[in-house]
């Protein structure tokens, strides 16, 4: 297995799909890739083979709550390379830049009913701290 932060997202694109599916084409991902990068956006990707086997989308911030902190938008694991270590190898990789940049932390939302992710999360040192509410 290999990490490496990813210039081009074109190779992520398949396996975010799993955890987002509503990216719609590949042109309208990249156009919206491009937006995020401005914002401070990155992302990693765990090789297997020469593929793409998981990826990570986060980003570095400040604020009151948290300090400063890497916030980590996606995760994923294509389906047929789970229970693999690799989303235990980018978690592990995202500390080291935290460290590296200064952040004194790193959050992650996750949907309630992803209970495999969130045995991921706990084994991975992450504590569920709060309830995350919305409103469209």
């Amino acid at each position: 297995m290999t990490i490496r932060e990813l210039d081009d997202f074109t190779p992520a694109y398949p396996v975010l799909r799993e955890l987002r599916p509503n990216l719609g084409s590949l042109e309208d991902f990249l156009a919206q890739a491009k937006q995020q990068r401005g914002q401070g956006y990155r992302m990693i990707a765990a090789f297997d083979g020469g593929e793409v086997a998981a990826v990570a989308g986060f980003r570095s911030g400040l604020c009151f709550a948290w300090g400063h902190h890497i916030y980590v938008d996606d995760l994923v694991t294509a389906p047929s390379a789970r229970r693999k270590g690799h989303a235990a190898a980018l978690l592990a990789w995202i500390d080291e830049e935290a460290l590296r940049l200064g952040a004194d932390q790193v959050h992650l939302d996750s949907g309630t009913h992803r209970h495999e992710a969130h045995r991921r999360y706990l084994t991975s040192g992450f504590a569920i701290s709060s309830f995350h509410f919305t409103k469209a």
